[in-house]
C-alpha cells in the first residue's frame, strides 16, 4: 500500500472569487453549474456569495456599472382589481440611480411575466 499524499488546501485570489460570484449572477446561471465549471465545491461558492456583501475586497472587485447584486423594488400592497380583470397591462417600474425603466406586460401573459421577474430577481 502506498502512503497517501498530503492534500494541500488551494488558495484563491480575490479576483477569482469575485469572478465566480459574478458568474452566479448571470441569467440562467446556477451556483452548482458555476462551481462545477471552476472545480469548486458549491457550498464554498455559496459562502463566497454570502460574504460578497460583507467583504469589501470582494465587493470592490465585482463592482461594475452593469452589475448589481440588489435590485430594490417598491411593492404596492393596496388591493385593486387585477390587471387581467381590468384589461390593463402589468406595469413594472425599475430604478437604479438616475436610470428609470418601466416595462409593460400584457395581463393575458401574467405567467410569463412572473417567470421573467423570477429570472430577473434570481
Amino acid at each position: 500500500m502506498q502512503p497517501r499524499e498530503k492534500h494541500r488546501r488551494r488558495r484563491h485570489t480575490v479576483e477569482f472569487k469575485a469572478a465566480a460570484v459574478a458568474a452566479c449572477g448571470e441569467p440562467g446561471a446556477s451556483v452548482a453549474a458555476v462551481a462545477l465549471d471552476r472545480k469548486l465545491n458549491a457550498n464554498l461558492l455559496r459562502t463566497w456569495i454570502n460574504r460578497a456583501g460583507k467583504a469589501p475586497l470582494i465587493r470592490k472587485a465585482i463592482a461594475a456599472p452593469e452589475m448589481t447584486s440588489f435590485l430594490p423594488l417598491r411593492i404596492d400592497t393596496h388591493r385593486e382589481p387585477t390587471s387581467a380583470a381590468t384589461g390593463r397591462p402589468i406595469r413594472v417600474h425599475i430604478r437604479k440611480g438616475r436610470t428609470r425603466v418601466t416595462i409593460e406586460w400584457p395581463a393575458t401573459a401574467a405567467g410569463a411575466c412572473a417567470l421573467w421577474l423570477r429570472e430577473l430577481l434570481g
